[in-house]
């Protein structure tokens, strides 16, 4: 009987941490695309401000 609830508490330890790691892999995707955008932000600024300085 205590083996199996240590099978089960090991099984629920085991999907919290399925969880959290697909949830941190989800938040850095996030900022990744958040990051990106505000680079091409600044491309396109850059880009504009070059182009009329010539």
């Amino acid at each position: 009987m205590n083996h199996l609830h240590v099978d089960i508490a090991r099984a629920q330890m085991s999907a919290r941490l399925g969880e959290a790691e697909k949830a941190r892999r989800s938040h850095q995707l996030a900022r990744s695309i958040r990051m990106h955008r505000k680079a091409e932000t600044a491309a396109q600024q850059a880009r504009t401000a070059l182009a009329r300085a010539l």
